[in-house]
């Protein structure tokens, strides 16, 4: 008993005060974003506000019991945890309920689902940590590479078949788990020129983008003829670039929806449709815009009181911060999440155990994703793909989600200094 009231008393309070804030905060926005005047009271259940207290509520019970289990717990069920979590990925194409066009939930009455998408990231986390932190287990070796990939991608496949596209894309941020256990920058690299190249062969003509890549690559030759070497590492990487280039087109085409394209031409300004899929962006911007520095007030945003912004409570709830808020609020709001991301990367860098290492920098890039792609989605710097922002967004599966995701990394580091 003693032991674990020590341990108890080892937690960081102070990320766990971050935490608090962020709930308290997104409860009150999702309050004003679905504000009903017959429904004035914020723990009125029969409200999406008040469904948001009982989620906070459970969360905050899930969080107790987390930080009372013997920190070994999380290692060893590991695997199983993992095992169930891709069973429900693959139960729910089967019997799940279609929501906006994706086949994410599996409905459990009384008017509430369960989205098991959103519990794989804190599963994949785990597991990925498991096995990274194994003995003889290293990045840059080739099996252990694609094992470690194999763990990633397995849900992300399942994910993607719902069709989900903005939670198959957050197990990509995982990639930053890997570079800081060893993995080649050169993938983070191949990641950011594929990210460039994808863009300009959109926005331009695909002769043009490969005239430039043959150029860049003439310059290079001839400011290192001296070194020989150099040159079949960049020919072959300016053919794979060319091959890049002209395969764009054939891909975006035929393998991204409509409504995907049509997101991402509207970011890029190849074309503008302010009623179509310009409207949600359009209309989230002119609500940020109208809050100017202090905001309107609270319940006073007539862009969130007139539901001028569709997923108000969801996906573009920082709209609903701009406007009422103001950009004060939206430093606060911003500020606690920066404070937040270095206080687990902090955590994550002193743990004793290599597994609570690997697991915080999962926390953290997972995190840091949703974060960055949520609120650059809503003021017009990303298509919007539809994610979270964590703690904030109405939802009990991603605040369960990402309140075990959280606590777990917070037990872990209770016990840095006792392993045994």
């Amino acid at each position: 008993m003693n032991n674990q009231r020590g341990l108890f008393y080892n937690v960081d309070w102070v990320t766990i005060l971050i935490y608090l804030a962020l709930c308290t905060i997104g409860w009150f926005n999702i309050h004003a974003a679905v504000f009903d005047e017959t429904h004035p009271s914020i723990v009125d259940t029969s409200t999406n506000y008040g469904k948001q207290f009982i989620f906070i509520m459970v969360s905050l019970c899930i969080a107790t019991v987390i930080l009372l289990l013997d920190y070994r717990f999380f290692s060893a069920l590991a695997p199983p945890v993992y095992i169930i979590t891709v069973l429900l990925l693959i139960l729910v194409l089967v019997i799940g309920r279609n929501v906006g066009g994706n086949q994410a939930w599996i409905p459990l009455g009384g008017g509430f689902r369960l989205q098991p998408s959103e519990f794989a990231k804190s599963t994949t986390c785990l597991l990925l940590a498991r096995y990274l932190s194994g003995t003889n287990v290293k990045i840059t070796d080739r099996e252990s590479f694609f094992i470690a990939a194999g763990i990633i991608l397995l849900p992300m496949i399942l994910i993607m078949l719902q069709p989900d596209a903005g939670s198959t894309l957050v197990f990509c941020s995982l990639i930053f788990v890997l570079y800081r256990e060893g993995l080649s920058p050169w993938w983070l690299i191949t990641i950011a020129v594929s990210a460039t190249l994808f863009i300009t062969s959109l926005l331009y003509n695909q002769w043009i983008v490969i005239a430039v890549l043959a150029v860049l690559a003439g310059l290079t030759i001839f400011l290192n003829l001296r070194n020989r070497k150099i040159m079949l590492p960049i020919l072959t990487g300016l053919i794979l670039c060319i091959g890049f280039v002209l395969a764009v087109k054939p891909l975006y085409n035929n393998v991204l929806k409509q409504h995907q394209r049509s997101r991402i031409d509207e970011l890029l300004g190849i074309t503008t449709d302010l009623r179509g899929a310009g409207y949600n962006v359009n209309q989230s911007k002119i609500a940020i815009g109208s809050g100017q520095l202090w905001g309107k007030g609270y319940l006073q945003g007539t862009q969130t009181k007139y539901s001028f912004v569709p997923e108000q409570s969801t996906d573009f709830i920082f709209c609903t911060i701009g406007e009422e808020w103001g950009f004060a609020g939206s430093v606060v709001v911003l500020g606690l999440f920066l404070f937040l991301l270095l206080r687990i990367i902090a955590i994550a860098e002193r743990q004793h155990m290599v597994f609570s290492r690997i697991y915080g920098y999962g926390v953290a890039s997972i995190l840091f994703f949703h974060v960055i792609i949520n609120i650059a989605m809503t003021i017009g710097l990303m298509p919007v793909i539809g994610i979270p922002l964590p703690f904030i967004s109405y939802g009990g599966s991603s605040l369960i989600s990402f309140t075990i995701l959280l606590f777990v990394l917070l037990k872990l580091d209770s016990n840095r200094t006792g392993y045994a």
